[in-house]
């Protein structure tokens, strides 16, 4: 397995994975994306927060990314995760493996907090953010409407300890790329 970047030329396998879960209410979102729109969000996420994909024998097997969770500035030392894998790439730890990732190279960016925002009952995206230590904060009822109603849980799980006067947080191009290869390198060798 491999870990590298998304660039906006992934959007066609990544929509791919990605329409696994139009069905589901673990996407809140009913239409797939088009490809075009699918890569100005890579792009725009990417341009200051990871955006991570997976390959198993150069085809793409999940992705994961990190976005900020709110948009005022005094929020900026806050990220919201996202994963989502090919269902034969589920239950392998795949999932976990990429959190890892994100959070590693969040905290290198000065993130402070990360967040899982989980549709549920999904009990593997529960257990995955209980598992790496993460605090579920509560449950909104009733949230969401996509063929039922459905509740949504906040996970939150600090990253680094709440100084006063924190530096703004470093925009993913600005990381040493040595540091960030050395992360993705890490956990290809646990494959």
């Amino acid at each position: 397995m491999k870990f590298r970047f998304a660039t906006p030329a992934d959007s066609r396998a990544l929509l791919t994975i990605y329409s696994q879960y139009m069905d589901t209410p673990i996407t809140f979102e009913c239409v797939l994306p088009s490809e075009a729109e699918f890569a100005g969000r890579i792009a725009d996420f990417s341009a200051e927060y990871p955006y991570l994909v997976c390959e198993d024998g150069g085809r793409i097997i999940g992705y994961s990314y990190a976005h900020r969770l709110f948009e005022r500035a005094a929020y900026q030392w806050d990220a919201e995760l996202s994963v989502y894998l090919d269902k034969c790439a589920m239950s392998h730890g795949l999932g976990t493996r990429m959190y890892k990732i994100l959070m590693e190279i969040l905290t290198l960016q000065g993130v402070k907090t990360v967040y899982g925002i989980v549709t549920v009952p999904n009990e593997k995206s529960e257990k995955l953010h209980e598992g790496l230590g993460f605090r579920r904060l509560g449950t909104l009822q009733n949230t969401g409407y996509k063929a039922g109603w459905h509740d949504v849980a906040w996970f939150e799980k600090p990253l680094e300890a709440y100084d006063s006067g924190p530096k703004p947080i470093t925009p993913i191009g600005s990381v040493p790329k040595k540091a960030l290869e050395a992360i993705l390198r890490k956990y290809e060798a646990e494959s």
